[in-house]
């Protein structure tokens, strides 16, 4: 009986392995555990081995989504401090955070001067958007305009920009820094046409109002184009008050600056 328990259970890995089905794999003796104490039933074993697999696949598909997304940092809304800014409008970052619109394909333009945590929101909205299911890219402008540049060079460009339209979130941090180059106008004009084109939507950060955008595209065409499809298409959200980068506090780089007399 033993030896016929024994190639059963040797036949029952083999065979979940086959169907790569590891989250059932990994759990099995804890639940025949159960199952021989009387606490499972012949549904529920099986009922609990499908939730454990499905479980596990949905932990596989987050992390992967997570090392695709490509953050700085994975921040969350949850550990952002709003009591430490109380300028920032948090009634407007916490509705963003239900993803509305994102289901809708519209797009979050995040402005205000540096360090007051631009960047984090627009970390952290795309990390629930991942954890929602979606495909999200995070980049700095320059990194996106200068990867676009290198397809021109090596006849790579339309791979390339399908690269950056494809995600159903892409994250442009530091947008509008600086003046722009033709080419940049231009590629930059294709990127976002294809997003809106699909319905993509986009989180840009910028340390610029959206009215200030337009001096910097060389051809006031472009720019009435591209800026049109995105601002007039986004939730825009002022953030202001201090600094919350914590190597930016008052006082720090003083302690740290030596003194000498002559």
């Amino acid at each position: 009986m033993t030896s016929t328990s024994t190639v059963i259970d040797t036949t029952l890995r083999d065979s979940l392995r086959a169907l790569k089905l590891s989250g059932m794999l990994h759990s099995l003796d804890a639940r025949l555990a159960q199952a021989q104490a009387g606490e499972l039933g012949h549904l529920d074993f099986l009922q609990v081995l499908c939730h454990d697999e499905i479980t596990r696949r949905e932990s596989m598909g987050m992390q992967r989504r997570l090392r695709h997304a490509r953050f700085e940092h994975n921040t969350t809304l949850e550990e952002f401090d709003f009591a430490a800014s109380p300028k920032l409008p948090a009634a407007q970052i916490r509705d963003l955070a239900a993803l509305r619109w994102l289901q809708t394909g519209e797009s979050v333009v995040l402005h205000g001067p540096v360090g007051v945590g631009k960047t984090h929101i627009a970390q952290a909205l795309g990390h629930l958007a991942v954890r929602r299911g979606a495909d999200v890219r995070f980049i700095k402008t320059s990194r996106a305009l200068a990867d676009l540049a290198g397809g021109h060079a090596d006849r790579t460009w339309p791979r390339r920009l399908a690269e950056l339209a494809r995600p159903a979130l892409l994250i442009l941090d530091d947008f509008a820094m600086r003046e722009l180059t033709a080419q940049q106008a231009d590629d930059l004009y294709e990127l976002i046409s294809e997003r809106a084109q699909a319905g993509r939507s986009l989180i840009a950060t910028s340390n610029r109002s959206p009215t200030d955008w337009y001096p910097l595209f060389p051809n006031p065409v472009v720019a009435e184009s591209l800026l049109d499809r995105l601002i007039n298409t986004s939730h825009q959200i002022f953030m202001n008050g201090p600094s919350y980068r914590p190597n930016k506090r008052p006082g720090r780089a003083a302690s740290t600056t030596k003194t000498t007399t002559k």
